[in-house]
């Protein structure tokens, strides 16, 4: 099989396609997307066209020489969950304990749950990913299994769960990890619940709430809408790029704003004519925002 043939078979999996229902999608048969993959056939140049479109790059990057392994996993131990869906629903998700997390929209069709590990050798038995799929609602839940401790868990999983971007609507994510990135959700809400030391915000468009009373750093990459950041004696930090224009506001009870550029405090750079949003609510609790000046 070539590289060339690799790519194709590459790019459906990770959007979550049968041959099916990438044939579907770009007007060809079936019978030309196994064609394709291994090797007997060879798509035209509208097809090419077509296959990039979907998959969302360029042609050269389809027919690239450069060997696919720089996209296969970095982890020893890994376990993957698929489930197909074909309608908008709300998230519920539940994973406990974990050392990183990855929550992301994709232009696919399926939902894909992957756990990985570089110490956790049982991964595929100690831990199950349950999808339960009611109505208009999605329950996700990893379960430990054979007396695993959310200690261990928090010590060597990580998680990486892609949501079909179309069928996004509520998303709630409750876990206790070290790192949360939530990228490219487009919706209305997104509520944030559990033990965070770290958020990463990168892509989205919506109103996101964190409720987390741990000392944390929530790292903007790019957002647009609401961030609602509800703690109990908790001192956070919230670092945005130079470019995010915000207006803030504090709510709740002894709550302080504290704003910063090169690491010294400075008066306030809100501008209460913007779209964006920032609110700290709760108790007792300080957040200072930040100008990454990197």
């Amino acid at each position: 099989m070539t590289l060339f043939e690799d790519q194709i078979k590459h790019y459906r999996k990770q959007a979550g396609l049968s041959q099916e229902k990438m044939a579907e999608k770009i007007g060809v048969s079936r019978q030309a997307i196994t064609k394709w993959e291994n090797g007997t056939g060879t798509p035209d140049i509208s097809n090419l066209m077509a296959i990039a479109n979907l998959f969302q790059i360029s042609i050269d990057e389809l027919l690239s020489n450069e060997k696919t392994e720089s996209k296969k996993s970095d982890y020893i131990y890994e376990s993957r969950t698929e489930y197909d869906i074909d309608g908008k629903k709300d998230f519920d998700i539940k994973l406990g304990g974990a050392y990183k997390v990855d929550l992301k929209a994709y232009n696919g069709e399926k939902i894909v749950v992957e756990l990985f590990s570089n110490v956790y050798k049982n991964i595929q038995s100690d831990y199950k990913v349950k999808i339960d799929d009611i109505r208009h609602n999605i329950d996700i839940e990893l379960a430990r299994l054979n007396g695993v401790s959310e200690a261990i868990a928090k010590e060597s999983l990580i998680v990486n769960i892609n949501i079909p971007a179309k069928y996004i609507g509520r998303v709630e994510i409750s876990v206790n990890a070290g790192s949360l990135t939530v990228t490219d959700i487009k919706n209305g809400n997104i509520e944030i619940n559990g033990k965070l030391s770290e958020v990463i915000l990168d892509g989205n468009k919506s109103e996101i709430e964190i409720d987390s009373n741990l000392d944390m750093q929530i790292n903007v990459t790019s957002h647009e809408g609401a961030i609602e950041i509800n703690q109990l004696s908790a001192t956070s930090r919230l670092i945005i790029p130079k470019n995010f224009c915000f207006r803030s506001a504090k709510k709740g009870i002894a709550n302080t704003i504290y704003y910063e550029k090169f690491g010294k405090k400075v008066e306030s750079f809100s501008n209460d004519e913007s779209d964006n949003y920032i609110e700290l609510n709760g108790i007792k609790s300080e957040l200072v925002i930040a100008i990454d000046e990197a």
